[in-house]
């Protein structure tokens, strides 16, 4: 057995811990660029800190998803400023754009030397200026993974900037920050997290290190996210800052599955937020990898897998894999998790999405090969 794993370089989690955001800031750096989303939520208290211990505070705001665009905004303006350090406070937009912004300071030429399958996926060969990462919603665990997912508009496809020197310097998890999220934006990203447990326990790459992240996530998103979603429970809220915690841990050091390799070309192609991408497809793919798995790989270790996973959905010690797959078909009808229909996705254009799925980092991480009549059934059933 041989696994490695690699999470930010120190990690701070509870509630109040945004405390500790400037006395971290002050021993990293003199000059800040700080990245936020269009509302700046949380961000402008911190800016007033920051300049009080002596900080010089440069603002960067994005709205929507990350893209390619954005990214090299930001990298403009903090060379302008002659920022030494990166700070992101929002969501995995947020986090991710800031982490990708740190490593294009430190490394000269284009981003397109660097993306992956769009670019000419060179190495990123200098660290990282540094960075802190604090989130705002519980969701893609961006705090902790070693790349960027951004949109590459003109191309209508997301990709990954990636290297190892991407991990924040600091991860800074205060679940009071998600403390007012509406609804939809618990759902969404609560479901990402879940989805970035279930898949890294479940795909070909897994570790005893993930899967006991991922063991202990998924039994705290099972009991908190339906909680989370309809009230602001300070319990709950902790267990999904912890899950989308594990969650991005995980990722980072296994592999996903079909519904992220799906998640990619979707999120390219359709104003879908991710994480509503992976809440109406995790299901799907879960029935049909089980289906699959049973007709082609019946000895397959990961069928008791799916058994475990039903257990800590369900907390029944006899529940089977078929009792974990309906238990997160009625959460998603619980959430209120849209089809993919409304986001634009209809029976014509999953030809074209299933083609670009198939070469995804995610896809290749699924605990079985599907057929492309087995990928355009979960996508029919999505819409």
């Amino acid at each position: 057995m041989r696994f490695e794993f690699a999470t930010a370089r120190r990690i701070v989690f509870g509630p109040g811990t945004a405390r500790e955001l400037v006395p971290a800031a002050v021993s990293l750096g003199k000059r800040v660029l700080l990245v936020t989303g269009a509302s700046g939520r949380h961000a402008a208290g911190i800016v007033d800190q920051l300049r009080s211990a002596g900080l010089a505070v440069a603002e960067f705001h994005i709205t929507g998803e990350p893209s390619v665009e954005s990214v090299m905004a930001g990298v403009q303006q903090a060379r302008a400023e002659n920022c030494d350090l990166l700070t992101g406070i929002g969501g995995g937009s947020v986090i991710d754009t800031g982490k990708a912004i740190a490593a294009l300071l430190a490394n000269p030429g284009d981003i397109f030397d660097y993306l992956e399958v769009v670019g000419k996926g060179g190495p990123l060969t200098r660290p990282a200026v540094p960075y802190i990462a604090v989130p705002t919603t519980a969701g893609t665990g961006a705090e902790v993974t070693r790349n960027a997912v951004l949109a590459v508009t003109e191309r209508k496809i997301k990709v990954s900037l990636r290297s190892p020197s991407m991990l924040p310097q600091l991860a800074v998890v205060d679940p009071e920050l998600t403390y007012g999220l509406p609804p939809e934006v618990t759902a969404a990203s609560g479901m990402d997290a879940l989805t970035q447990l279930i898949e890294p326990f479940l795909s070909n790459a897994s570790n005893p290190m993930t899967d006991a992240v991922c063991q202990d996530g998924i039994r705290r998103a099972a009991r908190s996210l339906r909680l989370a979603f309809e009230s602001d429970d300070h319990a709950a809220r902790e267990d999904m800052s912890l899950a989308a915690l594990f969650g991005g841990m995980a990722l980072a050091n296994a592999r996903l599955g079909a519904a992220h390799g799906f998640a990619g070309p979707i999120g390219g192609m359709f104003p879908a937020p991710h994480g509503a991408i992976c809440a109406r497809l995790l299901p799907l793919v879960m029935e049909i990898n089980l289906h699959a798995l049973q007709e082609r790989a019946p000895e397959s270790p990961v069928l008791s897998r799916f058994a475990e996973v039903a257990r800590l959905l369900t907390g029944e010690p006899d529940a089977l894999a078929e009792d974990g797959i309906r238990w997160v078909h009625q959460l998603c009808v619980d959430l209120r998790i849209p089809p993919l229909s409304v986001f634009g996705v209809t029976p014509s254009t999953i030809p074209a999405i299933v083609a670009p799925s198939r070469k995804s980092s995610s896809m290749k991480g699924n605990p079985i090969e599907l057929t492309d009549e087995e990928l355009h059934a979960i996508l029919q059933r999505a819409l």
